[in-house]
């Protein structure tokens, strides 16, 4: 008798090449296997990101030598098997976390990447919308920003998913933030932390007449030199993206012209520039980094993930195997 054995599938969203996102595929690929440091999560939920994007560029099929390969970042669900030297969780534990290929019924990802534990009272959707979002946020202001109590802070694109989490991580440093955004937005960005609001419609933010001590580029919209109009001498520049232009036609070009000129046009100009940064997913961010007043219990932890208003993050809840009321079964009542 002849045996075959056959790789246990599941559905997966595919990029096969170059192309816009009209191109990725829901396909029945290989369920990864499990290593013995790794840790099988069975996804509840994931969120869109910009850099999810990438997988559909010229640049990443190149590098990825023309193979296909699965989309997706941020994800949250159940452990549902480890490997055999796995000590940080156990089968059934619910979690968070980024790694590559998230958007499947299944991600594979070693204990000492970024996965960790979701807190109780986080919803599964809630959770898969923090780790690309809140990550580059907070490693933007913190780790490059070098932010400080006290000081004025001017996020440019406040109302979408990094720069949501910007305004609330900035405000709890004890910062004085003024946030840029669109009419339909100004409400929200002002509820959920900043002092002063900008609608870009209305008024032009680098004509105001204000100067900052660190500004936040989420949009990357605007030259240098109107940056350079709002900060103080010796105030800080942090671009994290492009998003006002690179989306449009021609934007991914434009995008990388506009990190270069701000690099080469802020040479020896009295403030400290990061043209460009990509967030790294850290295991465990250092509590000597935490804003003051925040803690390290779990209701504090709990309050910290969650997102009370992203709008840039799209949220996708995944039907596993047993389809809708298992996805509901773990939503808090």
């Amino acid at each position: 008798m002849v045996i075959v054995s056959t790789a246990v599938k599941m559905k997966a969203v595919v990029a096969r090449g170059p192309g816009s996102p009209a191109a990725l595929k829901v396909e029945e690929v290989a369920r990864p296997a499990v290593p013995d440091d790794g840790v099988l999560v069975r996804v509840r939920a994931s969120s869109v990101n910009t850099v999810d994007l990438y997988a559909l560029t010229p640049v990443a099929h190149l590098v990825r030598s023309f193979k296909p390969a699965v989309v997706g970042t941020d994800f949250a669900g159940t452990v549902e098997a480890i490997g055999r030297a796995v000590t940080l969780f156990q089968r059934g534990d619910e979690v968070f976390g980024g790694v590559r290929g998230a958007f499947a019924e299944y991600v594979c990802i070693s204990e000492q990447k970024a996965v960790v534990r979701k807190p109780a009272g986080v919803s599964f959707e809630q959770a898969a919308t923090v780790v690309v979002a809140g990550s580059t946020a907070l490693q933007a202001l913190r780790d490059h920003g070098r932010i400080k109590h006290g000081q004025r802070v001017l996020i440019n694109g406040a109302s979408g998913g990094v720069g949501t989490f910007a305004v609330q991580i900035a405000r709890a440093f004890g910062a004085q933030v003024t946030a840029v955004c669109s009419s339909r937005h100004v409400d929200v960005v002002r509820s959920i932390g900043a002092a002063r609001v900008i609608d870009y419609t209305q008024q032009d933010f680098t004509q105001a007449g204000q100067r900052y001590d660190l500004m936040l580029d989420v949009a990357g919209n605007r030259s240098w030199s109107d940056c350079r109009r709002v900060l103080d001498r010796g105030a800080t520049y942090v671009g994290v993206g492009a998003a006002g232009i690179q989306h449009s036609p021609g934007g991914g070009g434009r995008a990388i012209g506009h990190f270069l000129n701000v690099r080469l046009a802020s040479i020896g100009g009295g403030r400290n520039v990061v043209a460009v940064f990509i967030a790294s997913l850290k295991k465990r961010p250092s509590l000597a980094g935490r804003p003051s007043g925040v803690g390290t219990g779990e209701a504090r932890d709990r309050e910290a993930i969650r997102p009370r208003r992203s709008l840039g993050s799209s949220r996708v809840p995944v039907d596993g195997p047993r389809g809708r009321q298992d996805r509901d079964r773990g939503r808090p009542q």
